[in-house]
């Protein structure tokens, strides 16, 4: 029931409940508490008990969409892909991910790419005309 709360969030409610309610009704209020959580509980499975016992075989029925809907809740991008796409078998995309980590650093780019080129190395004189490439236009 309390899987969401943490032992330190835990710490926290009691630390507030012995401030606000002294030490002395502190355990009072535990038992009560306690007692209120089983009987809520009782309830709820004899609640359960009796649906299965007046439905039969039907209640079965009522249960399997709601067990579908909760997998489908609890699916990620990933799962349903394997689920869907390729049927469970999720080595494609273990494979990938393998090959990922393997990588250590991109790719580098051959030098060759940033070498200067050689044509025309130095800048045209002061007043004269650049050269033209048609090929580049």
């Amino acid at each position: 029931m309390f899987s969401n709360i943490g032992w330190s969030e835990m710490f926290v409610l009691v630390v507030a409940a012995l401030v606000i309610l002294g030490p002395e009704r502190l355990p009072g209020a535990i038992r009560w508490v306690s007692g209120t959580m089983r009987k809520v509980k009782d309830y709820a499975s004899g609640a359960s008990t009796q649906l299965k016992q007046e439905f039969g075989s039907d209640f079965e029925e009522f249960r399997k969409p709601i067990q579908q809907l909760n997998e489908l809740r609890g699916m990620s991008p990933r799962a349903m892909v394997t689920k869907h796409l390729l049927d469970g078998d999720d080595s494609v995309i273990r494979d990938f991910e393998d090959t990922a980590r393997s990588v250590k650093e991109p790719l580098k780019p051959s030098s060759a790419m940033y070498e200067p080129k050689t044509e025309n190395p130095t800048p045209p004189a002061p007043g004269s005309t650049p050269s033209f490439d048609p090929d580049a236009t």
